[in-house]
């Protein structure tokens, strides 16, 4: 398995890299400092792990997220980032993160977040009470990629082939999902 490790800090990209290389030495590791570098050497249907930083030149908050899940839906991707809070770590689960690692965990939670994502299952940060925000679908992730992008209804129908009431549909459901009220929150949120 690849393990892509999407960061624009050198220093903190090699200390992730030392800790997948102590815990599983057979995988490849790769860094990137940009999110269009990741997404241009990772394959739509292929297996890998990627650990990715919510703050790049080229992406800022959960938008990131939702376009490499968009591209490579079979990779498992985990969000490694300062902005630990709840609300962000929530927001990157229901927006398709298999885990949240805070970049203040210490080197044993690291290893451990690692190795249980390599193991195929969820790591997600303790932040406090959990009042389990919904997960969007694939659908839903795709309309709120397409947003992001700045697109209208009429467009992001277009791309999906379906029709522009479907989108409004689905922009209802990722409203509720995501406890806003309009496509500028939503904007707002997955910058942050």
């Amino acid at each position: 398995m690849r393990v892509l490790l999407v960061d624009d800090h050198p220093l903190f990209r090699q200390a992730l890299a030392a800790t997948v290389r102590q815990i599983a030495p057979e995988h490849s590791v790769e860094h990137y400092d940009t999110l269009g570098e990741a997404r241009a050497a990772l394959g739509a249907g292929e297996d890998a792990l990627v650990l990715l930083d919510l703050k790049l030149p080229d992406s800022h908050g959960i938008s990131g997220l939702l376009g490499l899940k968009a591209q490579a839906p079979a990779a498992t991707v985990a969000i490694v980032s300062a902005s630990d809070d709840h609300e962000t770590v929530q927001t990157a689960q229901a927006c398709g993160a298999s885990g949240f690692i805070s970049k203040a965990a210490s080197v044993e939670e690291l290893a451990a977040a690692i190795e249980t994502l390599l193991a195929g299952a969820e790591w997600f940060t303790e932040t406090g009470p959990d009042h389990g925000r919904e997960p969007l679908t694939a659908a839903q992730a795709r309309i709120v990629e397409g947003v992001h992008r700045g697109l209208m209804n009429k467009q992001i129908a277009f791309e999906m082939g379906i029709s522009e009431a479907t989108v409004k549909y689905h922009l209802t459901g990722i409203f509720r999902k995501m406890g806003v009220q309009t496509r500028a929150q939503l904007l707002t949120l997955a910058r942050d």
